[in-house]
């Protein structure tokens, strides 16, 4: 059967699905419930969405949606090298650098799951160069830390996935840095932090031509040459992540080039060299492989055609019935994690870039809604923050909780009977029910109407592999939405009316009187 791409509201499913009521939570939720909507997301970790509006019927008509839009056929066809990222007339194959999940993939008689395989023994061969020492700076320094430049999804996943591992790895082999505003205060505030001599530039662009990336590539050079280190060489300090095509990869200033292809988008390309290399050199390949492991696991995981068993689609399904029938536009990402910090920063980019879409994969305009703004913090410094708005705003808010039984120091001691962790946890079960199900009281500043629906990620430890696994349910859960409103998850045309009028701006090819004075203010 040929794959075939449809309109959300074209679907008489769709149509079944609006006219159903969300489940009542406060009388559905049980502990029946709890344990019976569950689902294995790979990486030992588990799905559960029993505090989500659905039921029992709701569950059957998502199933025959995710049927009817071929969902699962349409993964398949992005697994097997189709060209799914129809506006840039690309393959889609981040699935591909963690491991192959059908047919061989080939390109100019190339099998690029072989390729990317083969940019990962580059990965390691190098990484262990520079951690034992066969690979020094210019002045004689073995390397003690590296410093990523790059920006948006050369940086927002890869940063985030280092702090979710800083901690657990007690044997961490260099420190990283990463610069990506163009504000020079980033730079600025990174170099003074580390030393030239044994600091090793990691510069991501895939284009090669990345007007911030250059940017402060230039400035770091220029400050470091400002020092007048004797000896010192930057072209024995530079390393460059781009596209074989670039005009990074065949330049004399770089020590190492390492590839990505077209067929990776940046928000995509944590598991590629964009996040390996920085995370190999800081960990060990071991540590990157491990995360490659759970990633895997948790795309196999998504490959399941029944959604009860498939958590990444359940996921997906839940959030269309919430953004479509519910009407519901925010959704927060709350990992009870310190180490997930940065985890909300990247999610943003991977879901608001892939999914605000207004067209659909022909170009033709949608007349319904696609997409979640998305935000995030850590609990639990988020509940005295925004929980307030949460709680009883008047908005409903759909909540994605993330949640560990144990912590990654193991640093816990018992205060008023109880450990950190503990504490932590019973925060995090307490939140899920009281936005569930609220609290009456007389006075209304007090009650708490409840109905606040949620979903809780949840697993033993933050580990590489629980990592890996966590960021493929994410980019899985993404794409399948995408299916779902029909739109292409894999450009970002929306990024570029921006960055035309900054070169008219700094070319003073301005024609808008508007955006003159705009400058004058800024001046």
């Amino acid at each position: 059967m040929a794959i075939k791409f449809t309109d959300l509201d074209k679907t008489t499913t769709f149509a079944e699905l609006a006219v159903l009521q969300p489940a009542v939570l406060k009388k559905e939720l049980t502990n029946t419930r709890v344990e019976a909507y569950s689902i294995p997301a790979g990486g030992s970790l588990n799905f559960n969405y029993a505090a989500s509006p659905v039921y029992e019927t709701h569950i059957e008509l998502l199933q025959k949606l995710a049927d009817e839009q071929q969902v699962i056929e349409k993964y398949h066809e992005v697994a097997s090298g189709s060209v799914m990222n129809t506006g840039e007339s690309r393959k889609v194959l981040h699935h591909l650098t963690r491991g192959k999940l059908s047919a061989d993939v080939i390109e100019d008689d190339i099998d690029l799951e072989r390729f990317y395989a083969s940019q990962l023994k580059r990965l390691d061969s190098f990484s262990d160069q520079v951690h034992s020492g066969v690979i020094k700076g210019s002045t004689g320094k073995a390397f003690d830390t590296v410093v990523q430049i790059g920006i948006g999804g050369s940086d927002l996943g890869p940063r985030a996935l280092y702090l979710a591992l800083e901690g657990i790895m007690t044997t961490q082999k260099m420190k990283a840095e990463f610069i990506s505003n163009v504000d020079p205060d980033d730079a600025a505030a990174v170099l003074r932090r580390v030393d030239p001599e044994t600091t090793l530039f990691i510069l991501v662009s895939k284009s090669g031509t990345t007007q911030e990336t250059l940017t402060n590539r230039d400035l770091v050079l220029q400050k470091v040459a400002a020092k007048n280190i004797k000896g010192f060489n930057p072209s024995k300090h530079m390393v460059a992540v781009t596209s074989n095509s670039s005009p990074l990869a065949s330049s004399d200033d770089n020590l190492e080039s390492f590839f990505i292809d077209n067929y990776i988008g940046g928000r995509y390309s944590s598991t590629s060299a964009v996040g390996g290399l920085v995370l190999s050199l800081a960990f060990g390949v071991d540590t990157f492989k491990d995360l490659l492991g759970g990633a895997h696991e948790a795309d196999a995981q998504a490959l399941h055609q029944d959604i009860k068993k498939n958590a990444a689609l359940m996921d997906a399904l839940i959030g269309l019935y919430q953004r479509n029938v519910l009407d519901l536009r925010t959704t927060a990402i709350l990992p009870y994690s310190q180490a997930l910090s940065r985890f909300p920063a990247h999610l943003q980019q991977l879901d608001m870039e892939s999914n605000g879409k207004r067209v659909n994969r022909d170009g033709q305009p949608i007349d319904y809604k696609t997409g979640y703004t998305l935000f995030g913090e850590p609990g639990t410094n988020g509940q005295h923050s925004f929980y307030q708005h949460l709680h009883q705003g008047t908005d409903v808010t759909p909540l994605q909780f993330i949640g560990f039984s144990e912590s990654q120091y193991q640093e816990d001691l018992i205060i008023d009977g109880s450990t950190s962790q503990q504490k932590l946890n019973a925060n995090l079960a307490a939140q899920i029910i009281a936005f569930a199900k609220g609290q009456e009281h007389e006075n209304l500043n007090k009650e708490f109407p409840g109905e606040r629906y949620s979903t809780l990620i949840h697993g033993k430890q933050l580990t590489p592999r629980t990592l890996g696994a966590l960021l493929a349910h994410f980019e899985n859960k993404v794409m399948f939405q995408g299916f779902l409103w029909n739109v292409n998850s894999f450009d970002q045309e929306g990024v570029q009316l921006g960055k035309l009028l900054t070169s008219k701006v700094l070319s003073g090819d301005i024609d808008d009187s508007a955006l003159v004075s705009f400058v004058e203010l800024l001046s």
